[in-house]
């Protein structure tokens, strides 16, 4: 069999090599003619997932080291009988990382009280989950927003998104990329939102609309991006509008990528039967593979920002991106993983 595997997909080298031919590429760079005699793909976003791209190779598995799946011709994949997993809630501890982060660093720089703020999240599943619960333990009052879940488990821990949006100090955005989410963040969106109210985005950028935000940005208390419409050709003056800027790399914890390549790996492996991987984790070497714990328990909100910037110092990313966001792929592609911390 052959695997084509995206080169930026860490701790995988020499992992598959004596069960297949393995072939690493760019994840943009893979293309039809890449794939015409591969059996499976190990990718991450940047790899689109199209019938154009897949129409006429036998690929029957494809693993995603990401959450998400938007890059992925879903429909598509299920009439074609192509089996499709991805790495569920791997980066959902670095992400609550950068939230966190972001939040209580934005809100150091402009003076501003976190005490008594309630939190508006939007999409409550692995990700917005775990950035609720770390959020309910350092003191803050959470909505949640998720009308899926609501459906399903009954409205108690749910509210609508006018209700979250007029009634949240900080709003931030967990969701999918699908019809119900693209433009989700519009003129709309904004106007309801509180004046002075903090917006992170964390999930896709076209959940965005860019031009209404730009026109949103003067009413918002900060406005913290990490994903952008157009990746890597990002907007520029929105760029230079927000407060924290990072080129998609929020997910981007040592924890999280091995994580990430360990349900990649798992998924082919159990696909094509090769029992040796059932129960792949890469080997960290010398670096550890545990989440560091942090007791915030009685420390002044000065302190926890302090503490918590130690852990995950975000203004580093933001400086470096801003430096030449022109390279984009090139941060994401070289990024030093940062090591993760959980809230006891």
């Amino acid at each position: 069999m052959k695997v084509v595997i995206d080169n930026a997909v860490p701790f995988i080298q020499g992992v598959l090599e004596p069960f297949a031919d393995v072939c690493y590429m760019e994840g943009a760079a893979i293309s039809s003619e890449s794939i015409k005699d591969a059996d499976a793909l190990i990718i991450r976003t940047r790899t689109k997932c199209s019938p154009e791209l897949l129409e006429g190779s036998p690929v029957k598995c494809i693993a995603t080291a990401t959450i998400g799946t938007d890059h992925i011709d879903l429909d598509y994949c299920k009439q074609r009988g192509i089996h499709v997993q991805n790495a569920s809630g791997c980066n959902a501890g670095a992400v609550m990382n950068y939230v966190l982060s972001a939040i209580y660093g934005s809100a150091a720089r402009k003076r501003m009280r976190l005490e008594g703020c309630t939190v508006g999240i939007i999409g409550v599943g692995n990700v917005g989950s775990r950035v609720s619960r770390s959020l309910q333990l350092l003191g803050f009052k959470v909505l949640q927003c998720d009308p899926p879940r609501a459906e399903a488990e009954g409205p108690a821990q749910f509210c609508e998104l006018d209700y979250l949006l007029r009634n949240s100090d900080i709003v931030t955005m967990h969701v999918p990329l699908n019809n119900e989410t693209r433009d989700m963040a519009d003129a709309r969106f904004f106007s309801t939102m509180k004046l002075g109210a903090i917006f992170v985005n964390t999930s896709r950028g076209e959940v965005v609309v860019e031009d209404d935000l730009l026109q949103a940005v003067t009413k918002l208390g900060s406005v913290i991006l990490d994903t952008w419409r157009n990746e890597p050709h990002i907007n520029r003056e929105l760029l230079d509008r927000v407060d924290i800027a990072t080129p998609h790399i929020a997910g981007y914890s040592y924890q999280g990528k091995l994580l990430g390549t360990s349900m990649a790996v798992r998924s082919v492996a159990r696909f094509f039967g090769i029992q040796e991987l059932y129960d792949f984790f890469p080997n960290p070497g010398s670096e550890p593979k545990d989440a560091v714990k942090l007791d915030l328990r009685g420390r002044t909100e000065g302190q926890i920002a302090s503490i918590i910037q130690y852990n995950y110092p975000i203004f580093t990313d933001d400086f470096i991106f801003r430096v030449d966001p022109d390279r984009f792929e090139y941060f994401r592609e070289h990024y030093r993983y940062r090591r993760e911390f959980f809230i006891d």
